[in-house]
């Protein structure tokens, strides 16, 4: 897939127009349409403001290749935990145990919760 295509493609998934995203980075929709119909390859500056605005990996738009998201992993987990450690601030020390065995069983049969797969 090429970098106008990925870009089309996660532009439309995010729910902005080729104007909406234009005006978000401070291009014209020109600049936009013109890499998504891969008339012209972005500049870094450009690039770098598609995925500042979009929250997507450079990498990814460029290559297709890594993660498509800017976070990693290790940083969707920390803000999870974050909000856990937040959250059960508000909880006795009872109630805090039954979550962690709640979590804990979850992780043992995992396996059984998923979806099938599309």
């Amino acid at each position: 897939m090429s970098i106008g295509k990925r870009l089309k493609e996660i532009r439309k998934s995010r729910g902005l127009s080729q104007d909406a995203l234009a005006e978000q980075i401070g291009c014209s929709r020109g600049v936009i349409t013109n890499i998504e119909h891969e008339k012209t390859e972005p500049t870094p500056l450009v690039v770098n403001a598609i995925c500042d605005v979009l929250g997507i990996n450079s990498e990814w738009l460029l290559t297709g290749q890594g993660s498509i998201s800017k976070e990693t992993q290790n940083m969707q987990s920390a803000k999870v935990l974050a909000e856990i450690y937040s959250l059960s601030k508000e909880l006795s020390e009872q109630e805090q145990n039954y979550i962690l065995d709640l979590i804990t069983t979850f992780t043992k049969h995992k396996n059984h919760f998923q979806s099938p797969k599309q």
